[in-house]
């Protein structure tokens, strides 16, 4: 393969090759972005409908009523409710058999900004998504396992990752192609009469 040859075909190949890791690069980034807030969509809904529900006077028990979830091997959501100071008033939600604390910096930014989602991780292996939002009393969590998004992005990456390897693949036996088809030149310059 003489350099010529090899010069043509990178020429070809690298912009070309640049084109498609952007193309695979921006839909996987958009995809994985739809799945991993798409997960935050109930929790929204569940802390929504918990200040709603405490305002109007609901008691904190009340609200978080339901069969007791283990976050670390379920994936239902759960509800923590705490009051200004960080305390936890009541929760469904079990983390090894102790109620789930987050970070008291999630709850003070959801009583600064109105709203706090975070990807909680109350202990190694155990990922959440978490929607923080105050109510009158304090602040009100509804989270539930990544476990499962984690899974589908895992696979959504490893199809990504076949997809450019493929492509590139592609795009490599295209560009020697198009450098064996490169028009030659000859080194002569046709002149036109009267020059």
């Amino acid at each position: 393969m003489d350099r010529t040859f090899a010069r043509r075909a990178i020429a070809v190949f690298l912009p070309a090759g640049a084109a498609l890791f952007l193309s695979i690069g921006s839909a996987y980034t958009f995809v994985q972005q739809d799945m991993r807030l798409g997960a935050n969509d109930q929790p929204q809904q569940l802390a929504e409908d918990g200040v709603i529900a405490l305002d109007g006077g609901a008691s904190p028990s009340d609200v978080a009523a339901g069969p007791t979830v283990d976050v670390a091997s379920s994936l239902l959501p759960f509800v923590a409710i705490y009051n200004t100071g960080g305390t936890l008033i009541a929760t469904n939600g079990s983390i090894a058999g102790a109620a789930p604390l987050p970070p008291i910096g999630v709850l003070v930014a959801a009583q600064e900004s109105g709203r706090d989602a975070v990807t909680w991780e109350p202990r190694p292996g155990v990922r959440i998504a978490a929607v923080v939002l105050p109510w009158r009393g304090g602040t009100v969590l509804a989270g539930r396992s990544l476990r499962y998004i984690e899974v589908r992005i895992a696979g959504l990456t490893e199809l990504a990752a076949l997809a450019a390897f493929g492509g590139l693949m592609v795009v490599g036996a295209m560009a020697a192609v198009a450098a064996a088809l490169w028009p030659k030149w000859t080194g002569t310059r046709t002149t036109s009469p009267g020059q």
